[in-house]
């Protein structure tokens, strides 16, 4: 097309992002790709590095009152003018994704490198340099203000990811799982294509500036529910979540860190910005219900599957998902109190979100990396196939213990201090008057989820990392090697730092909440600042009393002798490793609950109610999502479709396929003709 065509201009600017994008991606693989086996995860740590150092200046900078910098504008493409910022909200997302892109890109240079004789240098830079490419993507998303960037950072996200749970590709479940996350994203990427597409129709742009216009000016629902589908899918938001508890398992677990911790992050983010286009409008009361709602559920949902699950990896898969459905709690009760005219609640519940997604990157990750260290070390992540880890490994059960305590919201970590704010932001809906109900639903919801996560967690952890070990394997294992111990120390500063000092880490949140909250910041700060000093306060006398008693401990011991014994067996005599706890022991009471949500199923038969002299049995069950098999069962029986369909063109005669060409290239003249092309 001619330069000055009027038809060209909306196509140039479009072209040069591909152009530009294309040249970094050329030049990150070159670099992965020339750089030599062993040296690929330093040549992707640097690229990595050099990326998550700029983004966390640049959002220190922004979250300290600076100014908002633009990053790119491209003045006219197919969704309007298009540019890339970075407010408050995108800056704390922008420290999120580079603290995770880093520990994860570090982490995986001792996961992989026993792989490394099994793989090709082509597979293993193909693999580093999806990853480097998935972090860019990820900080495109989030300082996208425009629909055409937007959606082109997201699906060059999807791509890197969908490549990099193929690490492993000979297994057929990798491949599997990997497929089946890829339809579901890009399930998610056409909704979001017809809700751009729907915006520019209407408002001349299809960027997140314009969706206050659309929502103030026409119906809100039909366009809000297209959004909320497509950023949910990727999220993890029931009951669209299915594709989680599959692609984590199946992934390295750098990149389940990476996914779990980070990328269904973006999902929240997307979310967040559809729903604060919302302003003051009548249907922001109605959001808050739906995302209320959704939270409940996906948080019950995913923690009762979490707690029935006997793999470390699925376990942590599900917990993704219950954290997801608390976050989704917090923006549903901000939503309410906004709506109801109560900036306390409105506060709370959005700062509170905010920090549980931050703290879930930080605790979700370190315990991914712990699950990668049992994996490489033992070969096995089975509960039952696990125990008497933490002689063996002990660095490792430290690091996955502050990871299990935090996870389980209990002070002095950080879980403690996001789950503390959106409680406040509850309790607060009910005490003013507002929403009693709702507020009600969340608390008791919110309770319930704590009690299951300590269940789930506590049985995670004793199962694992405490009694004996049951194989040989286990017995044999030792610790990991200091890089991938360095890796876990990243996240973990993250937890502590929170968790002792929660009005620095709030002033961060409340921030970002100003897209949200229309409470100026050092008001924000005000409303918070009694509840999280006494939050200081509690966690370091908590730290002190703690300290005493070891003190004492020790002091009381020093004079007497400590022996050494097994433990008591209850009246048994000859005590073995199949007398402890397994993990389907352990939830059994759970299981009542749990069947109607899930399909068990089991390997071997257990001992039979009249065998007072059992034979020796190997048994082992299995707990799967209905809602999972439920979603699972159409694709695969589309693509069975879609297969025999295609598989009849394939004649094996050349005149056909020819006849095949020039029907293609009618179509296309056709099109032409009729400016559809």
């Amino acid at each position: 097309m001619a330069a000055g065509h009027p038809g060209s201009q909306p196509i140039q600017p479009v072209i040069m992002l591909f152009i530009y994008t294309l040249l970094f991606l050329l030049l990150t693989c070159l670099v992965i790709f020339a750089a030599p086996l062993r040296c690929k995860a330093w040549a992707a740590l640097a690229l990595v590095g050099v990326g998550a150092l700029w983004g966390i200046v640049r959002a220190a900078l922004v979250l300290g009152g600076g100014s908002q910098p633009l990053l790119w504008s491209l003045p006219d493409t197919l969704f309007g003018g298009d540019t890339g910022s970075m407010d408050p909200l995108s800056a704390l997302f922008v420290v999120i994704i580079s603290l995770g892109g880093v520990a994860a890109t570090l982490y995986s240079r001792g996961y992989l490198a026993h792989t490394l004789p099994q793989k090709s240098p082509t597979h293993v830079a193909l693999h580093y340099a999806s990853l480097a490419v998935m972090f860019y993507a990820m900080l495109g998303v989030v300082c996208s203000d425009g629909g055409l960037s937007f959606l082109f950072f997201w699906e060059l996200m999807t791509v890197a990811s969908f490549l990099l749970i193929l690490y492993d590709a000979q297994r057929r479940e990798v491949a599997r799982a990997a497929l089946a996350y890829l339809i579901m994203m890009h399930i998610g990427f056409v909704l979001l294509v017809i809700g751009f597409v729907r915006l520019d129709t209407v408002c001349g742009s299809g960027s997140f500036d314009a969706l206050g216009e659309y929502f103030h000016e026409h119906a809100v629902w039909p366009l809000y529910a297209v959004f909320l589908a497509g950023f949910g899918m990727k999220a993890g938001m029931f009951p669209m979540h299915v594709w989680l508890p599959e692609a984590h398992p199946a992934a390295p677990s750098h990149v389940s860190a990476l996914m779990s911790g980070v990328m269904i992050k973006t999902g929240v983010y997307g979310i967040l910005r559809i729903t604060g286009a919302l302003g003051d409008l009548p249907a922001l009361q109605t959001a808050g219900i739906v995302l209320l709602t959704a939270g409940i559920v996906t948080g019950v949902w995913g923690v009762l599957l979490a707690a029935t699950q006997n793999d470390v990896k699925r376990l942590l898969a599900y917990s993704s998902i219950e954290n997801v459905g608390i976050i989704l709690i917090g923006v549903g009760i901000a939503a309410l109190g906004k709506a109801a005219g109560n900036p306390m609640v409105a506060l709370c519940g959005m700062a509170g979100a905010l920090m549980h997604t931050l703290n879930h990157s930080l605790f979700k990750s370190l315990l991914f990396f712990g699950a990668g260290n049992l994996l490489s070390q033992t070969h096995t992540t089975s509960l039952d196939n696990l125990g008497g880890v933490a002689r063996h490994m002990p660095l490792t059960a430290i690091l996955f213990l502050a990871g299990t305590v935090a996870i389980c919201a209990l002070p002095p970590l950080n879980g403690f201090v996001s789950e503390l704010l959106i409680y406040l932001g509850l309790l607060d809906g009910i005490a003013s008057g507002s929403n009693i109900l709702a507020s009600a639903a969340g608390l008791v919801a919110l309770a319930l989820i704590g009690g299951a996560v300590v269940l789930a967690f506590t049985k995670l952890y004793g199962t694992v990392f405490l009694g004996s070990p049951r194989t040989h394997e286990v017995a044999e294992a030792s610790e990991v090697d200091n890089g991938r111990i360095a890796a876990m120390a990243v996240p973990l500063a993250g937890i502590l730092f929170i968790g002792l000092f929660p009005g620095t880490a709030v002033g961060l949140a409340t921030r970002a909440s100003d897209f949200f909250v229309l409470t100026p910041v050092d008001a924000a700060e005000w409303l918070l600042t009694p509840s999280l000093a006494a939050v200081g306060r509690t966690v370091w006398l908590l730290l002190v009393v703690i300290g005493v008693l070891l003190w004492l401990r020790r002091r009381l011991l020093r004079s007497r002798r400590i022996t050494a014994g097994p433990t008591w067996g209850c009246g048994f005599t000859s005590v073995n490793v199949r007398m402890q706890y397994t993990g389907e022991s352990f939830s059994e009471g759970l299981q009542a609950v749990a069947r109607p949500l899930t399909q068990s199923s089991g390997d071997g038969a257990p001992v039979g109610k009249g065998e007072t002299f059992p034979d020796a049995h190997s048994f082992d069950i299995g707990h799967r999502d209905r809602i999972g098999r439920l979603f699972a069962a159409w694709w695969v029986e589309l693509l069975r479709v879609i297969n025999q369909r295609v598989m009849r063109l394939r004649t094996g005669k050349i005149n056909h396929y020819v006849l095949f060409a020039l029907a293609f290239l009618a179509l296309v003249f056709l099109l032409s003709i009729c400016n559809v092309i």
